[in-house]
């Protein structure tokens, strides 16, 4: 079994303000992701930046037979959402934003205002007689808005609060994606199979990346990981360690590598990983366009600006 994440980018039909701007673009966008994906042979993919639910659909129909769709039904302002592909049938089993009630609303601008939800949806599914439960996500971006639609600062002051705000946002969105994991998990890692998907918009070591793992001391490659503990019932574990490292990436990010795609498994899946990477199995390191701090500079670009980031799964 093969289990990834990719995020499509701008997947929206042609003629709105975000997606490609003609028909002929927005075939060369399709074909190239389907292209990938049918190379790639995913049992499971969940995705982001689904802007339009027609478009999962088309390109769902531009490879073979069979496959399934789920989408969130909760988008972002600018209607981008996350979903799934899969080989086999779906069943959800939650479509969510809120925080934690616990977490006091979060401040998102100069102005004093709060959220007290994630930005995006995230969706939960189950696949399987002895079910694989999978939950894909699109935390907060790195990537800063200004008011007014702005994407470039006043001043390094304006940068530095906009980045807090940024980052609070993030932090929140990955307790609120660790509260549904330890839903999914229920205390029991060891029996269940479960998998965080998703674009978590940091790399490995970051602080909201650390959230989701649960009891640390047990990563992949560290001393704990051959130690089962109590704690193996909680733990989520990035594959990332299994990537090999000159194929660590799965964005370029004004010409800095990152990986900021993630897959997370429960002990009993972790277990059984044999192999995973970023873009294509066998073909190296991922090619990839360095991208600025204006999402629209890419409008209708074929493709995609990351990397699917993968994990093979034994019996």
């Amino acid at each position: 079994m093969l289990l990834g994440t990719w995020n499509l980018e701008n997947l929206y039909r042609p003629g709105g303000p975000f997606g490609p701007p003609d028909e002929a673009a927005y075939g060369a966008k399709l074909a190239a992701l389907a292209a990938v994906i049918t190379e790639l042979d995913p049992d499971l993919l969940g995705v982001q930046e689904v802007g339009d639910p027609q478009a999962l659909e088309d390109l769902a129909g531009m490879l073979d037979d069979g496959w399934h769709t789920a989408l969130s039904a909760h988008p972002d302002g600018r209607g981008i959402r996350v979903g799934f592909l899969s080989r086999a049938g779906l069943t959800v089993v939650a479509d969510t934003t809120g925080f934690p009630a616990e977490l006091r609303p979060v401040q998102v601008d100069d102005a004093g205002a709060t959220v007290t939800a994630a930005g995006r949806g995230v969706l939960a599914v189950e696949v399987g007689d002895e079910p694989l439960r999978v939950a894909v996500c699109h935390l907060k971006s790195k990537l800063l808005t200004y008011p007014g639609g702005r994407f470039h600062p006043r001043d390094e002051g304006e940068r530095a609060r906009y980045g807090a705000y940024a980052l609070y946002r993030r932090a929140a969105e990955a307790t609120a994606l660790r509260t549904l994991a330890d839903e999914l998990l229920d205390g029991d890692g060891q029996g269940r199979d479960v998998a965080i998907l998703g674009d978590l918009n940091d790399e490995v070591q970051a602080a909201t990346t650390q959230i989701l793992l649960g009891p640390p001391g047990s990563e992949i490659g560290t001393p704990g990981y051959d130690r089962p503990d109590r704690g193996d019932a909680a733990r989520l574990w990035d594959v990332a360690p299994l990537i090999p490292a000159g194929q660590r990436w799965s964005r370029v990010n004004a010409g800095r590598r990152e990986l900021i795609d993630h897959v997370l498994l429960s002990h009993r899946l972790v277990r059984r990983a044999t192999a995973a990477g970023t873009g294509l199995p066998g073909e190296g390191p991922p090619t990839l366009p360095s991208v600025g701090p204006d999402p629209a500079e890419r409008r209708g670009a074929p493709g995609s600006d990351h990397a699917p980031v993968w994990v093979r799964i034994g019996g």
